[in-house]
This record gives C-alpha cells, structure tokens and sequence, in this order.
C-alpha cells in the first residue's frame, strides 16, 4: 500500500503519483477543511448564543424583568404579607416596600383577610409609624377585609407597634412579644482618648450642634433633652398599643417597660389573643386555605442600589458631622 491508501499498481511507472490525481486530493482536502471551519463556526455561534441568552436571564432575574406580579388563581384567598427582619430605611422591612405590599392586598377582590406574619425584633420607629398609617388608612377604605397578625419568633418592639394594629394577633406559645419601649445607643470615648493624649476638636455652628457626639462629654442639658424625645416616642408608642388593643390590655407597671414575655404569657396580658398558626388562622379563622404571598422582595438590583445608597449616605453623614445615635423602638 502506497501514502494514499492505493495499491502500488495504481501508481504510474517509478511510483510518481499523476498530477490531476494530486489536484484533486488537494480539492478534497481543501473542502474538508472548509466543512470544518463551518462546523467550528457555527459552534461557536451556538455557545455564544446560549451564554447571551443565560446572561439575559441572569440581567432579567436581577433587575425584576421576569416573575411578573403575583398570580391569586382566580378564587378566594388570605393574603400574607410578611414582616421578616429590621425595621428600617433602605433595610429589611421599609415603609415603601411593606405598604406596597399591603395595597395591593387590601384591593385584590379575592383577599378575604391580610395576615402578616412577623419575625421582628424591632428598628427604626418612623418607618413603624408610616406602615402603622397605611394600615389604619387601608382599613377604612376597606372595612370588610380583616386584619390578622401571625408571630412566630420575634414580635418585640417595632415589630409590637405593627402588630398592634391587627384586629386579632395569633402566637406561638414560645414566642418573644412585647419590648414596649424605646432606646437611643451609641458609645464614649472620652476617658480613652485622655489616656491617649488626644485632643478633640469640634467647631460647630449653633451650641448645640454636637448633640451627643461620642468624643465629647455629654451636658446635663444634652441627657435631659435627649430623655425627653425618648420619652415621647414611648408615649407615641403606648398610644398605638392602647388604640390597638383597647380593653383587652392587662394594663400593669411593667407592661410598658420594655420587657417582653412569651406567646402564652402575653395572651394573658392581653398583648395577643389565642395561639395560632399561619395556616390555621387561613384555614380555621379566614376560612380560606389558599394563601397569596403579596410581600415585595427586593431583587438583586434593588439590593445593591440599596446597599449603595446607604454607604453613600454614611459616608456624607460622617462628613457632615451628623451622628449614628438615633431613637429605636427595641
């Protein structure tokens, strides 16, 4: 056998292959080689394709493109909003996010409650007080859809606050309720920078400018005018709960103080009414099993516009001298 695969009988005289024979080898090959870089090509086309379209899924996941609003199926059901987290700006659980949740809810025609399951500790009392509103405001434009609250772990503080607006609160007997209070929080360092050698340099405009800054000692006059805000917000606070539970409130010295009890305890203070489940209030209270997630949660591009936004703001915050320590209902 010859290079090519032909016997050497075919090879002319002295073993020279024909030159029209080599011409066409060469064509062969010349075409094989083509069909293979159109293959190659349109592999990487295909990739290429497949990694463009997995890159707009990603964008489309992240920026709220795909999943759409929320699909009820048509038939009657408990809408669930959860409160799951801190209660703050930008945070967890804000104002904008949970009253957008809970209009739309309130205006399904197919909701025949709201329930909000809360696992809270608590947070900023502003952004409790707006969600408190919207609540008070949803309810009278909508007198026939009930208002549940459902706790699971935490209902302390902040959380408490909203909680208190529910026409009924359902807990587990090992939950953490209560925590009616209000604590502003931030540190010293005085003594350690005497120590140090260091001296603090502060120049304000307005006497009062450096309210509470941790470098400086606080004044009397500071302590007072701070106790007193605190102290306002708690009443603005026992307001809420009083208006929310009315007569069912075992009303006591401790009950305000800031301490918290367990679910079964807090049944007898009238802070919460029976133990029950989110199931069991859709299914034993509502009388509608069927339950509708209208919480908003953040997608990745909101996150991270969030994210960005609040160190933005803490680093104009330092530069302008305005500091951390801020009422917070815990």
């Amino acid at each position: 056998m010859t290079y090519d695969g032909r016997p050497r009988s075919a090879l002319p005289a002295g073993g020279v292959a024909d030159p029209a024979w080599q011409r066409t080898l060469l064509e062969e090959l010349a075409r094989d080689a083509l069909v293979e870089r159109r293959r190659a090509r349109r592999w990487r086309i295909f990739f290429r394709s497949v990694g463009i379209a997995f890159l707009l899924l990603l964008v489309g996941i992240a920026t709220g493109w795909l999943g759409g609003g929320e699909v009820t199926g048509g038939g009657r059901h408990t809408a669930l909003i959860e409160i799951d987290g801190i209660i703050e700006a930008q945070g967890e659980v804000d104002a904008d996010t949970v009253n957008l949740a809970l209009r739309q809810a309130f205006k399904d025609k197919q909701t025949a409650a709201v329930v909000m399951r809360i696992n809270s500790p608590g947070g900023s009392p502003v952004q409790a007080g707006i969600i408190s509103d919207e609540i008070k405001r949803l309810r009278k434009l909508y007198p026939a859809v009930p208002l549940y609250a459902v706790v699971e772990e935490v209902c302390a503080s902040g959380g408490y606050y909203l909680a208190a607006t529910a026409d009924r609160i359902f807990v587990d007997k090992a939950s953490l309720i209560g925590s009616i209070g209000v604590v502003m929080e931030g540190f010293g360092f005085t003594g350690l920078m005497d120590k140090a050698g260091v001296e603090r340099r502060l120049l304000t405009a307005g006497k009062n400018k450096g309210f509470l800054d941790s470098f400086s000692p606080i004044s009397p006059e500071h302590r007072t005018h701070a106790q007193s805000m605190l102290n306002e917000i708690h009443q603005q606070f026992i307001k809420v709960v009083r208006d929310g539970r009315g007569a069912r409130l075992k009303e006591s010295p401790e009950l305000f103080s800031g301490l918290f009890w367990t679910g079964e305890r807090s049944i007898e203070l009238g802070l919460a009414d029976e133990l029950g489940s989110l199931d069991g209030v859709a299914r034993d209270v509502v009388k509608a099993e069927q339950i509708v997630d209208f919480t908003r949660r953040q997608n990745i591009a909101e996150r991270i516009a969030k994210r960005v936004g609040a160190s933005i703001g803490a680093v104009l915050s330092k530069g302008l001298l305005l500091h951390a320590e801020e009422p917070r209902l815990r």
